[in-house]
């Protein structure tokens, strides 16, 4: 028994075999074929040719959508003094150090993201165990460790993304919703493709990204012509 539905199956059905797919006319197919109900969300999986087991080969970045992701980004601050009052202007949805720290110690994970000054860190590593597993742990490298907080919660708000390598070698982030025109996902997975490409570590060799798909929350994933990863 498939453990996908009738929708899903029907959209399968479409695609010819082993076949990649230019990137806007991918798109266009997600979005005449939506699989759920609600506005399902896009993904761009890259499967990249590294070595996930040598910390020199580690991929990891952020991109700024020019869409958007389509998702009200939480974002909470770990702050005092000025740097916390201009995360509370900039709309972070909590903003704290000693009261906030000790409410995610205490398991509260009700946030997307999560910024810290270079002050805050020092007792924010201690959460390690709560923020670590969930990817939440404020990073120099990603710009979630500053002392410009509204800075960061202004570029987190309106579509910046984070992205790491997994276990295996990949990377999988969201670059919009399927209500998005295609024209604005395009722009949006582009900008994904750029970003990704221009995080390829020194100690790589060969072939980086070996393959691009583009899916949505419940749709089935269509391959990427390879002239779109030279693009």
């Amino acid at each position: 028994m498939s453990k996908h539905g009738k929708k899903y199956r029907a959209a399968v059905e479409k695609l010819p075999a082993n076949t990649e797919h230019e990137l806007v006319a991918a798109l266009t197919f997600l979005k005449e074929n939506q699989v759920a109900k609600f506005d399902e969300t896009a993904e761009i999986a890259f499967r990249l040719g590294v070595d996930p087991t040598k910390s020199d080969q580690s991929v990891r970045g952020t991109v700024s959508l020019p869409h958007g992701t389509g998702k009200d980004v939480r974002v909470i601050v770990f702050a005092s003094g000025p740097a916390a009052d201009a995360a509370k202007e900039a709309g972070a949805v909590e903003v704290g150090f000693d009261d906030l720290i000790a409410k995610v110690s205490g398991g509260w994970t009700e946030f997307d993201v999560a910024v810290a000054t270079p002050e805050a860190m020092k007792e924010v590593r201690k959460l390690g165990k709560v923020l670590g597993p969930r990817g939440l742990m404020p990073n120099p490298k990603t710009g979630t460790v500053t002392d410009d907080t509204a800075s960061a919660v202004n570029q987190l708000k309106a579509g910046r993304v984070e992205f790491k390598m997994d276990r295996h070698g990949n990377v999988m982030l969201p670059f919009g919703k399927l209500s998005f025109a295609v024209e604005a996902l395009a722009e949006n997975a582009q900008a994904a493709i750029k970003a990704v490409t221009a995080a390829k570590p020194a100690a790589v060799k060969g072939i980086y990204i070996k393959n691009i798909t583009v899916t949505s929350s419940m749709g089935p994933g269509l391959r990427i012509s390879a002239r779109e990863m030279a693009a």
